[in-house]
């Protein structure tokens, strides 16, 4: 499988348990790979038939917008559900961060990697 990937895609959004974490939006990098078949886009050169990361990137930051989340496991999910609902992506896998949640740390986070057979089933 192919892989077409968004890296370090920065969004600010309501994530977290505690009060001061949903007061505010705070910001959360996200990382994605969406596997897919990219060779009929390579040799139509047409984006009719490629994966298209701008499509994918939109709707992720959307979501993330106009959502609150407790969880980084529940966005990371949701994030997974946005990807493997683009046409020809089999596979994701998904990192989100939350910048200088922990102290003396750069960041945390959750990564999930997804099927999209295993969504189906």
């Amino acid at each position: 499988m192919d892989k077409v990937f968004i890296k370090d895609l920065l969004v600010r959004g309501i994530i977290g348990i505690s009060e001061k974490e949903r007061s505010a939006p705070q910001d959360i990098v996200i990382n994605v790979v969406m596997y897919t078949d990219t060779s009929l886009g390579a040799q139509t050169d047409d984006i009719e038939y490629c994966t298209n990361y701008r499509t994918a990137a939109k709707a992720i930051i959307a979501h993330v917008e106009k959502t609150s989340r407790f969880t980084v496991e529940a966005l990371c999910g949701d994030i997974a559900g946005i990807c493997l609902a683009l046409p020809g992506v089999e596979k994701v896998k998904v990192r989100v961060e939350k910048p200088g949640a922990v102290r003396f740390s750069k960041s945390v986070g959750v990564e999930i990697v997804r099927r999209k057979k295993d969504a189906a089933a």
